[in-house]
């Protein structure tokens, strides 16, 4: 499987999604993650990019949201404790298929 996260250097929460990726996909070699900076807004119209960070799975945004711009902002994730700049990784582990924590 193949995770892209697509972040832009001012987005101070890419890293976060950063730590909690390596963390839902630290049990599964089959999983590569690549990091990708968005420089400018025609490459970000070009990748899809929805806001800093985003996570494609297979090349398919994973928290994608119907209507959600395209463009160099920070991106909003609803989580279990309200809105984030990134997924929790319990969240990054279900978009990845990633059994939950106690069932491994």
């Amino acid at each position: 499987m193949d995770v892209t996260l697509l972040y832009f250097d001012d987005c101070p929460n890419w890293k976060i999604a950063d730590q909690r990726l390596a963390a839902a996909a630290a049990d599964r070699a089959d999983i590569t993650v690549t990091r990708c900076r968005v420089e400018t807004i025609e490459e970000a119209e070009r990748v899809g990019f929805h806001g800093s960070p985003s996570i494609l799975v297979d090349g398919v945004d994973a928290f994608a949201e119907p209507g959600a711009g395209v463009g160099l902002s920070c991106r909003v994730y609803r989580t279990p404790d309200g809105l984030a700049g990134a997924p929790t990784v319990e969240q990054l582990r279900a978009a990845l298929g990633v059994a939950p924590e106690g069932e491994r």
